[in-house]
C-alpha cells in the first residue's frame, strides 16, 4: 500500500464529488464524502477489477448498497479508468448516462442498479453463494450505510451469509452515524453494533474509515473461514468543515460561494 498515493487519489475523488454535485444541483455530499476513503482503498489497493476487461469472469464484484452516495462511486470509477470524463461531467443531466442512483452498466464498472436500501446485501449473498458452490475465487464486497442496518432485510441476509460461511463476501459499513432525518442512535440505536455481527459468527473489524493504515490492517486480516464485516467509523461530509458531521450535509445543495469554499478546503 502506498498511503500517499491513496491520499492524493481520495482528494481527487472528493473534488469530483463537489464539482458533480454543484453542477447537477444534487445533494448527498455528506454521504458520498464519508465513503470516499473506503472506495479509494478497495479500488486502488484490494479489488481485482480491470477497466480494460470489465466483463472478466474472474473479477471481484462491488455493490454500492447506499446508492445515494453515487457521486463518490462514479468518481472512483472515473479515477480507476472505467468512466470517461465526458460521461462523468454529464452526471444528473437530461440525456446523461449517470443518474442520481446507480444503474447497472458493467462496461462502466457498475454491477447492479442500487439505492433501494436494505436489499443489496441479499443480492451479494446470492452471488457469493453461487461462486462458492461453483468453486470460483471471485469476491463480493457490499458497502452499506448505517441507517439501512436498521432494516430487517439486512439481518435476514446476514443469517444466510453466516449460515453458509460465505468467506468470499465482505460487508463494508459506512458508520457516519447520521441518516436522512437525524442521528442513528436517536432513531434506532445500532449499538452494540460490532457485537451483533460477532454474535452471528462474522469476523468483525472496526476501524477509522479515514485512516488508510487502519483500513489496510483490517483487510489484511480478513478471515478465510467465515464472512467478514468491517465497520468504518467515518465523518459525514469529511473534508468540508462546514458540512462535517452535520445533518445538513445529507441533502444540502451547494450555492456558488459554497462551491468555492469547498474547493479551497480540498486543495
Amino acid at each position: 500500500m502506498n498511503k500517499n498515493e491513496l491520499i492524493e487519489k481520495a482528494k481527487k475523488i472528493r473534488n469530483n464529488v463537489i464539482d458533480m454535485s454543484f453542477r447537477a444541483k444534487s445533494g448527498h455530499i455528506g454521504s458520498s464524502s464519508s465513503a470516499v476513503d473506503i472506495l479509494t482503498y478497495i479500488y486502488f489497493n484490494f479489488m481485482n477489477v480491470n477497466p480494460k476487461n470489465p466483463f472478466d469472469e474472474n473479477r471481484d464484484y462491488f455493490f454500492l448498497s447506499k446508492g445515494h452516495a453515487c457521486t463518490a462511486f462514479y468518481s472512483t470509477l472515473h479515477e480507476k479508468g472505467f468512466i470517461p470524463k465526458n460521461i462523468l461531467d454529464g452526471f444528473g443531466k437530461d440525456g446523461g448516462t449517470l443518474n442520481k442512483h446507480p444503474d447497472k452498466n458493467v462496461k462502466f464498472g457498475i454491477e447492479l442498479s442500487t439505492g433501494s436500501l436494505g436489499q443489496c446485501l441479499s443480492v451479494g449473498a446470492g452471488l457469493a453463494f453461487g461462486f462458492k458452490k461453483n468453486l470460483k475465487n471471485n469476491r463480493v464486497l457490499v458497502l452499506l450505510s448505517d441507517g439501512e442496518c436498521e432494516e430487517g432485510s439486512i439481518w435476514e441476509a446476514a443469517l444466510f451469509i453466516a449460515s453458509h460461511k460465505l468467506n468470499n463476501l465482505i460487508v463494508l459499513i459506512d458508520y457516519n452515524k447520521i441518516q436522512a432525518l437525524g442521528n442513528t442512535n436517536e432513531i434506532v440505536n445500532l449499538e452494540p453494533f460490532a457485537d451483533k455481527w460477532k454474535a452471528m459468527n462474522f469476523e468483525v473489524f472496526r476501524v477509522n474509515g479515514h485512516d488508510f493504515e487502519q483500513i489496510d490492517s483490517a483487510f489484511k486480516k480478513i478471515s478465510k473461514d467465515k464472512p467478514t464485516v468491517i465497520i468504518f467509523d467515518t465523518i459525514k461530509g469529511k473534508g468540508i468543515p462546514f458540512l462535517e458531521n452535520t445533518l445538513k450535509s445529507h441533502y444540502h445543495v451547494l450555492n456558488e460561494e459554497e462551491h468555492k469554499i469547498c474547493k479551497e478546503c480540498l486543495k
